[in-house]
């Protein structure tokens, strides 16, 4: 295949139009339309930058060795690019609906940290508004390593947070460090802790719990301390907790109360 095909194949693969081809290697779209009119032929310099842009060694671009022939070619990730691709061991999906140049679903998979950059991300690594992946960064993540507003994984971060080992404003785990909230087996927070173990710098109800109020199955220590085996009375500790907590929102005063009940 000639270089001039070989190049309109390749740019409308990637759903470029001559000026945004034009733009990446700082040439004018006529410059581009003749180049694949075969009216032209691009200098030394510009056939390289060419090479380079689609990854692929110049006779396979000028048409002297087939594409085909290079099992490791792999093609990188450009958010103007719209389509499904397969790469041996590589699949990506681009939408072409973008948001804010970002496409609206990128779906990439494969050997290595492929990243997946869009308003709906999935792949190895993802980034974006919804993002899941082995290791994702988003306003929702879900992944192995997440990290968002809203996180769920192996080992998340975020305001509200669910994992394994959970960090945030809100946290859910088997190991849990929540500001306001910690649930899980062991519960770490300021506010509220519920767990297995449970350590507050307020509220601490748990199989063993350490606070300022703490409520415990088998063990409690704090300024007001409470073990149930001891037969405290759910409402002794219930007038505790609104005296040291008048202000307490209204959803977390129902958790409280389902915990003790």
């Amino acid at each position: 295949m000639r270089f001039a095909e070989n190049l309109m194949t390749l740019r409308k693969q990637r759903g470029w139009s001559q000026e945004e081809l034009g733009s990446k290697i700082k040439v004018t779209r006529q410059t581009v339309s003749k180049w694949e009119m075969g009216q032209s032929t691009p200098e030394l310099e510009k056939l390289v930058e060419l090479s380079k842009l689609f990854d692929m060694s110049l006779d396979q671009l000028v048409g002297l060795e087939e594409a085909g022939e290079r099992k490791d070619c792999v093609t990188p990730h450009d958010p103007q690019r719209s389509g499904v691709w397969s790469y041996g061991m590589i699949y990506e999906y681009i939408s072409p609906i973008k948001v804010f140049s970002l496409p609206l679903i990128h779906i990439r998979f494969g050997f290595g940290p492929q990243l997946a950059k869009g308003i709906i991300a999935i792949g190895n690594c993802a980034v974006g508004v919804v993002a899941i992946g082995g290791g994702s960064l988003g306003l929702l993540a879900f992944g192995g390593l997440s990290l968002g507003l809203l996180a769920l994984g192996g080992l998340s971060l975020g305001l509200a947070a669910l994992g394994g080992v959970a960090v945030g404003g809100f946290a859910v785990g088997g190991c849990a460090v929540g500001q306001w909230l910690a649930a899980g087996g062991g519960a770490f927070s300021n506010y509220l802790a519920i767990g297995g173990g449970a350590w507050s710098n307020g509220l601490a109800i748990g199989g063993s719990a350490y606070g300022n109020i703490a409520v415990g199955i088998h063990e409690a220590k704090g300024t007001f301390a409470y073990i149930r085996e001891f037969g405290h009375h759910i409402e002794d500790v219930w007038r505790t907790v609104t005296e040291q907590f008048p202000h307490m929102w209204g959803w977390v005063r129902g958790v409280i109360r389902w915990v003790l009940t």
